[in-house]
């Protein structure tokens, strides 16, 4: 059986660290330079967000993969933890 100070200690260090990347994180425009100076101007601004749309979609996806990757690692210990028991 777990020892239950760890697993609060292990909790509340997540939620502090979810809380605090949640609370303090910044904003970030960020675009390649071809794409920064393509979009240049007052007369793209539609166009300039589109484009800032699709590299934080573009970012996204890879962190959702991972993230993904390890819930399905942790139901398999799980799992086999269930079945050793």
């Amino acid at each position: 059986m777990v020892d239950r100070s760890r697993l609060v200690n292990f909790f509340s260090t997540k939620c502090f660290y979810a809380l605090f990347s949640i609370f303090f994180s910044l904003s970030a425009n960020a675009q390649c330079a071809m794409c920064r100076a393509a979009l240049a101007g007052d007369s793209n601004v539609k166009k300039a967000e589109a484009v800032n749309d699709g590299i934080v979609y573009l970012m996204v996806i890879p962190y959702l993969l991972v993230a993904l990757i390890g819930v399905l690692i942790y139901r398999m210990y799980q799992s086999k933890k269930k079945k050793a028991e």
